[in-house]
């Protein structure tokens, strides 16, 4: 069964700098790709970052430039360095499989303040 641990969650000041991190149980992490994803207030749920097997990344538009996922693959853990954030950013984090999906985890609150 696999399992997502989301934590590093905070709240912060526009401009400020914040990691948050997803330990996955359950899967060979070598052999798949994760995606964070965020929910906002009012929105659905929508992809922010993706990394695949071989770390190539995607990113959406809104994060280019100040996000960047990262991942160790001896922790199984995938990390979101999130830079400048901004009111916009605020919302519930949590990974997932980029191409393939399972059962959430509980997700990790960034709360950002302008």
């Amino acid at each position: 069964q696999v399992q997502f641990v989301e934590s590093g969650g905070a709240l912060v000041h526009s401009g400020d700098s914040l990691r948050v991190s997803c330990v996955i149980h359950g899967i060979d992490f070598n052999f798949h790709d994760i995606g964070w994803y965020r929910l906002a207030p009012g929105k659905q749920r929508a992809v922010v970052a993706t990394i695949d097997n071989r770390n190539k990344t995607y990113y959406i538009d809104s994060v280019k430039g100040r996000f960047t996922i990262s991942k160790d693959n001896g922790k199984n853990t995938v990390y979101l360095e999130m830079n400048n954030l901004k009111a916009d950013d605020t919302a519930a984090y949590f990974c997932n499989g980029a191409t393939w999906r399972t059962s959430w985890g509980q997700g990790t609150q960034v709360t950002v303040s302008s």
